[in-house]
């Protein structure tokens, strides 16, 4: 049977299945690529006529990928892998003032800084489109290895990275961190904190990990008790202050929000030490524009360090 090319590659279509696959919600999906619901749904069953079979069911309300969307799937960032490839091989040789950048960041990392830091390299450099996104570490790094992403910020190290050749990457550090752990008695001791309640991100979050990968030791039964956990540092400070539940957060977020925060840092003896950082391919530093963008970024922390950002930050909790 003769294959209908031109529909099977609409890039268009392509990039729409992916949008839903990460949304999993034709409302979403359309929200987020700025189109109608039925504009999405009509390039999916344009999709599935050309392949000859559904790539979505439907079990209640929820969606899946059937075998064939599966397999579309990897087809689709496979075909959008190489063709990145080649755009990246061509603007090697462009203008470093030109072209976009796309840069992913993870969800919990306090990135007030980084915002600043965007505004300043957009007016400094106006013809260069900045494409920014937040995801989870599992979207950071299934989009660094598709090639979805220019560059990605993320916490190192990452024990439970799933990417399929580290050494293609290099890293950039940004901050170094620590966790900062959260109690309403100043006089508390950290011994004593472990037998209080807690709230905490999900245990697949990347602090909640390191957390257990330093402490476990002295919790008890292993765990901290987690009741109640949430994806954003924001809302697990409200809840604590409000509760008798103690938290914990990054340094960057404690030092940032600092003065709004009403409960009481804990002093630990043995530091959990890591680093956020910007991760990207080895050969996206030899593409001018991005290799500009570290090098305007080593300038912006020259300037002023990033403590001293940190601290400068005007938000409220």
């Amino acid at each position: 049977m003769k294959t209908n090319t031109d529909a099977v590659l609409s890039a268009k279509s392509l990039r729409y299945f992916l949008q839903l696959i990460d949304s999993m919600s034709y409302t979403q999906a359309a929200q987020i690529l700025g189109i109608t619901q039925p504009a999405l749904t009509q390039q999916i069953k344009k999709l599935e006529r050309a392949v000859g079979s559904p790539l979505f069911g439907q079990m209640g309300k929820k969606l899946y990928l059937t075998d064939a969307g599966l397999k579309m799937e990897e087809t689709a960032k496979a075909l959008f892998s190489t063709v990145n490839n080649a755009v990246d091989s061509i603007q090697q040789y462009t203008k470093s003032d030109t072209g976009a950048i796309s840069l992913g960041i993870l969800s919990t990392v306090e990135a007030r800084v980084i915002d600043q830091f965007l505004i300043e390299f957009n007016q400094k450099y106006p013809d260069i489109t900045l494409h920014v996104g937040f995801y989870n570490r599992t979207e950071l790094w299934d989009k660094l290895d598709n090639n979805q992403l220019d560059l990605a910020v993320l916490y190192l190290p990452d024990h439970n990275a799933t990417v399929k050749n580290m050494k293609q990457y290099m890293a950039k550090q940004i901050y170094s961190e620590s966790v900062v752990f959260l109690t309403h008695d100043p006089e508390d001791k950290f011994d004593k904190m472990t037998h209080h309640r807690w709230v905490t991100y999900p245990k697949d979050y990347y602090l909640p990990q390191i957390v257990h990968r330093f402490y476990a030791g002295q919790f008890v039964d292993g765990k901290l008790s987690t009741p109640v956990t949430f994806t954003s540092p924001y809302q697990l400070i409200k809840f604590a202050e409000q509760t008798d539940y103690d938290t914990y957060v990054s340094k960057s977020f404690y030092k940032a929000h600092q003065a709004e925060i009403a409960l009481s840092p804990v002093d630990i003896k043995d530091e959990t030490n890591f680093e956020s950082c910007f991760i990207y391919r080895k050969n996206k530093s030899e593409i001018p524009r991005l290799a500009n963008f570290l090098k305007e970024w080593d300038k912006f922390i020259d300037e002023r360090d990033y403590d001293s950002r940190l601290k400068n930050v005007k938000v409220s909790i």
